[in-house]
């Protein structure tokens, strides 16, 4: 099984600091995949959510396990310096427990269903073998947009 370290994911998904939530990939498979993200105190959204007992917004597990989804499908494709891939759907969503401060955060998506510009995988996010989240999600391949635009569909 392939593993990726930041420096390769930054190579393939378009975010940055603060919004790349991967930090590592520890098993890519055929349709599967499996993501790190090392929670930190100093995360920015820490300062607002919550202060006196800080903990990772649901919306950002999603977020970090759509970005590990990601690594899976544009991994896939030669072109992937010309595509995008956009949210398009969450179904099923479920926190069990919250992300708190020096968790380490572990995310499994599985392929569902795979079409020609859209994908739904199934992601499941542990800390300590715990489930945290999870919720399955869809996206749509685009072409990047120039400077400026919109993603077309």
């Amino acid at each position: 099984m392939a593993q990726l370290e930041n420096i390769d994911i930054r190579d393939i998904l378009p975010h940055r600091f603060p919004m790349l939530l991967v930090d590592r990939i520890v098993e890519i498979g055929e349709g599967s995949i499996v993501g790190i993200k090392n929670v930190t105190a100093n995360e920015p959204f820490f300062q607002g959510h919550f202060p006196e007992y800080p903990v990772m917004p649901g919306v950002l597990i999603i977020e970090a396990m759509a970005q590990v989804g990601g690594i899976l499908v544009l991994r896939e494709l030669e072109d992937r310096k010309t595509k995008l891939v956009l949210f398009a759907a969450i179904e099923e969503a479920k926190f069990r427990r919250p992300v708190l401060p020096g968790d380490v955060l572990r995310m499994e998506l599985k392929t569902l269903k795979r079409k020609a510009t859209i994908v739904k995988m199934q992601g499941t996010a542990t800390v300590d073998g715990n489930v945290v989240a999870e919720a399955v999600v869809m996206c749509k391949v685009v072409d990047l947009p120039a400077k400026g635009e919109a993603p077309k569909e």
